[in-house]
């Protein structure tokens, strides 16, 4: 399996180029995947760069529904002219960012997208041949990121705190191995972790995506101590740990001194073979 980051908050070096958001390619014995398009045509450009041919891509998987992981896709409709693109149904609703008491931002996807006739409306659970599974339904259970309080979805009642049920998460079985991508893992990554396992009885191989410890509106990040708690209790797990986007630097590298080459971080240009 090799994997490609198009998109990250950061860049390897300077002819790849940063923006807030995230996108994988991911290239397996049957399939090539996009998991998330980033903010805008940042994923194009990089592509171009890292040998990527956006138009071979045959399926897309968007994490939820915030424009740094799905604002790509009206330029992904023009580029590739087959992928079906996975969603959970909730994706397009309006989702909203309180930067202050007196600002809230849109900062959903474009809703006229919704009418694509590629667009695939998942509920909870999806597979996609033998080796892609899709599942979003994850409990609260053990925590979620703190930042989640600065999040918002139009509901019946108007703008109220977002339940994400519109998150949802990719597994890649192949030759044995159980690899899972998360977005934000804005259900908790704790949470994520635990519904993987009660689906397939272990734990991933690997794990890639951001975790939500650091809020890069807000410029904060989880305390150090719920910090080391959840990378002791990663740890645990035997997984091997690939971060990015939303977890943010500063955590991960507190994260680097409990864990140490169990996770790893995932820059822009960045290239996996698993």
């Amino acid at each position: 399996m090799l994997i490609k980051t198009l998109v990250e908050n950061t860049s390897i070096h300077d002819s790849v180029q940063p923006a807030h958001g995230l996108s994988f390619y991911i290239e397996t014995n049957g399939h090539k995947i996009l998991f998330d398009l980033g903010p805008d045509d940042s994923f194009e450009k990089n592509a171009a760069y890292l040998g990527v041919d956006i138009s071979s891509v045959d399926v897309v998987v968007i994490s939820h529904g915030h424009a740094d992981h799905g604002g790509g896709l009206k330029r992904f409709f023009e580029l590739n002219e087959r992928a079906m693109v996975y969603v959970q149904k909730q994706a397009f609703e309006k989702h909203f960012s309180r930067r202050s008491a007196a600002e809230i931002k849109f900062i959903g996807l474009d809703k006229a997208l919704s009418e694509n006739k590629r667009i695939v409306f998942v509920e909870q659970q999806a597979s996609i041949g033998d080796s892609l599974k899709i599942f979003a339904d994850v409990s609260d259970g053990q925590g979620l990121p703190t930042d989640n309080k600065s999040l918002f979805m139009e509901g019946s009642q108007g703008v109220e705190p977002d339940d994400f049920i519109h998150e949802q998460n990719l597994v890649i079985c192949e030759n044995d191995r159980k690899v899972l991508f998360l977005g934000c893992a804005h259900k908790g990554i704790l949470n994520i972790l635990a519904r993987f396992y009660e689906l397939y009885g272990r734990y991933p191989d690997d794990v890639l995506g951001g975790f939500h410890l650091y809020s890069q509106s807000r410029h904060t990040g989880e305390p150090p101590e719920k910090i080391r708690q959840l990378s002791e209790l990663l740890k645990e797990m035997n997984s091997q740990f690939y971060t990015c986007h939303c977890t943010g630097t500063e955590p991960y590298q507190l994260m680097k001194t409990y864990m140490s080459g169990q996770i790893n971080y995932l820059a822009a240009g960045s290239q996996l073979l698993l």
